[in-house]
């Protein structure tokens, strides 16, 4: 069997040149002999293979020397703890915005330390939009504000950050890091998940800016704190080896294909060609409001749940796969991430044309 189009919403869908890489290397990395699962973390291959990873995201970023790297363990989920414990230090009151269920365990988690102000949300909607936001709505002594740019499983996105003053932006950009340009300035930590755009389930990158790094609470664990991951460069025990070698052919492949303003060109097309079948469609209907709508994840509905069924079925025998939307949403979901090409979105929509056309 070939490859599928997969629009999972992660683990995604992986470049195909980055898998071809990794198998070529995966007996005998660059002449060492061994695999890079095998390898000493402490061993002069991995070091150069970690350094190159953080050198790359950098540039690809823009990130400022003033900003720490780290390549951790944990999923993002294990950053909602690590955030308040490492900066609700001094003032123990934090304010979120609630645009989904990330956010939402992000809240329930950070309620366990301290104050958690919600200062806006979208759930009378159904997550189908992202609340107006004013400077006035956040509390100037907070430790932080905390977002979440890119809604999964909703489909939504931010289209401009927030004015919280002088208080820190924390974002978790799980969805949608390296798709498109970012002024990392803007905020103080930066955290995501690699399953996405940066490479297989394993490793979580956190960008943390270097004065946030001494604000933690006093029973902070050793292993979630950003310091100590900071001062020993992610390698204070074994890092996750092998994703972050994955992680770093990725970055290599989207430097090569003209960074990030690049393939946000390339997501922006994308993105333009399925919203603007299904807004032209009698049939298949967007589920988001237009101004908030996510370049990475694009949920959409047809008139029935049988008919989605049937829809779900029908792609996955055409190769087109993992289209099925998430339970509080339902429908369909394509996930349309950085490795996704441009012919995979239009034979999506050249299927969905079809299948109107036979159940119109």
């Amino acid at each position: 069997m070939g490859r599928v189009y997969n629009f999972s919403a992660g683990p995604s869908t992986l470049p195909e040149e980055v898998l071809k890489t990794a198998a070529s290397e995966l007996l005998d990395y660059n002449g060492t002999g061994t695999s890079v699962m095998e390898m000493s973390h402490r061993s002069s291959a991995f070091m150069d293979i970690i350094t190159q990873a953080e050198a790359l995201i950098r540039q690809l970023m823009d990130i400022p020397e003033n900003y720490k790297v780290l390549f951790l363990q944990g999923g993002a989920s294990t950053q909602f703890a690590a955030v308040p414990l490492n900066l609700m230090g001094k003032s123990k009151k934090a304010d979120y915005i609630n645009t989904g269920m990330w956010s939402k365990k992000a809240i329930a988690e950070a309620k366990r330390y301290g104050q958690i102000n919600e200062v806006a949300t979208s759930q009378d909607k159904n997550f189908t939009y992202i609340p107006s936001l004013t400077k006035d709505m956040f509390d100037p002594d907070a430790a932080y504000v905390h977002i979440t740019t890119n809604n999964t499983i909703f489909g939504t996105k931010y289209t401009q950050l927030p004015d919280t003053g002088n208080v820190p932006i924390v974002a978790d950009m799980s969805s949608n890091i390296l798709s498109e340009k970012m002024d990392v300035t803007r905020f103080g930590i930066i955290y995501a998940g690699a399953q996405k755009n940066i490479g297989p389930a394993g490793v979580t990158v956190v960008i943390i800016r270097d004065d946030l790094l001494d604000q933690k609470l006093d029973f902070t664990p050793t292993m979630l704190t950003y310091k100590t991951h900071a001062e020993s460069g992610s390698m204070y025990n074994t890092p996750p080896c092998y994703p972050i070698y994955m992680a770093k052919l990725v970055f290599q492949w989207l430097k090569e294909a003209g960074g990030v303003e690049a393939i946000q060109k390339i997501n922006d097309e994308k993105a333009a060609i399925l919203y603007g079948f299904l807004d032209d469609s009698k049939l298949f209907k967007a589920t988001v409001e237009p101004q908030h709508r996510s370049l990475m994840n694009v949920p959409f509905v047809l008139p029935t749940d049988a008919l989605n069924a049937t829809f779900i079925k029908s792609a996955t025998e055409a190769g087109l796969i993992n289209l099925k939307g998430h339970r509080s949403v339902g429908g369909m979901r394509a996930s349309i991430y950085n490795a996704m090409p441009v012919e995979g979105v239009k034979a999506l929509v050249e299927f969905m044309r079809k299948f109107e056309q036979e159940n119109s």
